[in-house]
């Protein structure tokens, strides 16, 4: 049995002296994390909190995020990462519909936190992880009154360890439970994979919110070293990796983008990287090629999804990021199954297909979630005999190489970041003018792909695309909203009215071998 909380308790005795986390000017040792891993855990028991009670964290990026995390886990409390980038409205349903007890407050997020406090009477705590005030209680003060001592409750590896939330197709968000022995064969199979041990160190750059979570849980199980970007900046994060002797970071294809676009690069000193693993969305292959030409051969590609808690569905080595040649094709894969999944290309009635035949990818695994939070008909309509229907389109070869196609969800991945159409589309009816609309992805040179509205005005009635993205900007995450609209006399339908969402996409990815960036 191993959970989340024996990290740092684990690390604590096995390589007690070495760097754990860095973070700006704060350095911790293994001993010194779990100590205040401890001290926290103990604080919140003595706040009344109780096994498989839920508490919430909205923050950027920082070592308490991962206290935080490790604390909830050695108390067998489930834990819900918010992300910032939503709305108010947004993140006041997730904190309610978890049924958190307590949350975290990060750094300049105190306003957010007053906003919600007010209807949401089932939050018995707040805790400001920076300053607190008010009915914020300050967080390295609750660590100095109590004990550093193990709290000694005992968690079971099936124990639910996180609640994340992910966009939902009806524009609500939905929880994905995911236990500690979800989480756990994740982490252990990707330390495998890329072969992460205790003389590593890995830039952490992408959100704790997020199932990217896996470099930094990944590090400190095989005791190397994290070091935390407070969020994404160049100069930062090549600082970071010169002055930590970074050897590894994980990333999103347009963070790599940046990268290149970077005119000062060659002012650090990177040669200290001996991996960057990318995941979130399909890498365009030519700024793949100009990635690889950049830095050397030393990229690898994770598939997954949050329903796999992090952990890869596939994974595409170094030496299948070939840039000519035959094998060159192998950009555009996702690679082979993962050391702890098994995938299946299915058709509508869930019958195995064979090679090179188009179908949804399904994947087995214990890293696989539990289910929906609150629902199980969605969980039975994602899950059959264990097997997760991802959503996704694609074929595998004959020699095992996964390529994905399109998504049958319709959902857009911009940037890393998963939008559901349904969601913008509501928010576009609302405005006067709009008779009909349809969301889709485009293809984006900085992004992989973009939010993109096609819209029908009403008789009579006028509206410029500048106008109907300004209207979205007010009810939606700015993410979400769409960066070009364009106006149509009607949309193509089936024969009984239903929007052809796929006959739009078409238009817009017209002449490529995918629908997705």
């Amino acid at each position: 049995m191993y959970t989340l909380g024996d990290i740092p308790r684990n690390g604590a005795l096995f390589y007690p002296d070495n760097e754990a986390v860095v973070f700006e000017d704060t350095r911790l040792t293994y001993r010194e994390l779990n100590q205040r891993v401890n001290r926290l855990a103990n604080a919140l028991l003595r706040m009344g909190l109780r096994q498989e009670e839920s508490l919430a964290i909205l923050a950027e990026n920082t070592h308490k995020y991962l206290e935080v995390y490790f604390a909830a886990a050695k108390l067998g409390l489930r834990i819900t990462p918010l992300n910032f980038r939503l709305s108010d409205t947004e993140l006041f349903h997730i904190v309610n519909d978890s049924g958190a007890v307590c949350v975290f407050i990060g750094d300049g997020y105190e306003e957010k936190a007053a906003a919600m406090s007010k209807d949401l009477g089932q939050v018995r705590i707040w805790i400001a992880l920076e300053k607190g005030s008010g009915n914020l209680i300050d967080y390295e003060t609750l660590l100095q009154e109590t004990t550093d001592k193990e709290p000694g409750i005992r968690v079971d590896e099936d124990q639910l360890a996180v609640l994340m939330y992910t966009g939902g197709t009806t524009g609500q968000p939905k929880g994905v439970m995911l236990s500690h022995r979800n989480i756990m064969t994740g982490v252990i199979s990707a330390n495998l994979t890329f072969r992460l041990a205790s003389l590593d160190c890995t830039c952490f750059v992408l959100p704790f919110f997020h199932v990217a979570f896996w470099p930094a849980f990944c590090l400190l199980l095989a005791g190397g070293k994290v070091a935390i970007n407070r969020k994404p900046d160049i100069n930062e994060i090549l600082r970071i990796i010169q002055d930590e002797r970074c050897t590894h970071m994980n990333a999103v294809p347009t963070l790599y983008g940046w990268l290149l676009q970077f005119g000062d690069i060659q002012d650090f000193d990177l040669s200290t990287l001996r991996l960057l693993s990318y995941a979130g969305s399909p890498f365009p292959p030519e700024i793949l090629k100009q990635c690889l030409e950049k830095f050397g051969p030393i990229f690898v590609q994770g598939y997954g999804a949050t329903e796999t808690a992090g952990g890869a569905i596939s994974s595409l080595n170094e030496a299948d990021h070939v840039v000519s040649g035959p094998r060159a094709k192998l950009l555009q894969s996702a690679g082979k199954a993962s050391l702890c999944a098994e995938i299946r290309i299915v058709d509508e009635g869930r019958k195995e297909l064979p090679p090179n035949t188009i179908g949804e990818i399904t994947v087995l695994g214990k890293h696989v979630m539990t289910g929906y939070w609150k629902n199980p008909e969605l969980t039975e309509k994602a899950i059959h005999g264990g097997w997760y229907h991802t959503g996704d389109m694609g074929y595998m070869n004959s020699d095992g190489y996964l390529f994905l196609v399109d998504r049958k969800s319709d959902m857009i991945v911009s940037g890393g970041e998963n939008i559901y159409p349904n969601e913008v589309e509501n928010i576009l009816y609302e405005h006067p003018a709009v008779l009909e609309c349809a969301v889709v992805s485009a293809p984006d040179e900085k992004w992989g792909e973009r939010v993109q509205a096609v819209v029908v005005l009403k008789p009579g009635l006028q509206a410029t695309g500048d106008d109907l993205i300004a209207h979205c900007k007010k009810q939606l995450s700015g993410y979400k909203c769409p960066k070009n609209v364009e106006f149509w006399d009607g949309i193509p339908k089936t024969a009984v009215g239903k929007i052809l969402r796929k006959d739009v996409k078409q238009k817009f990815w017209q002449g490529r071998s995918r629908c997705i960036g």
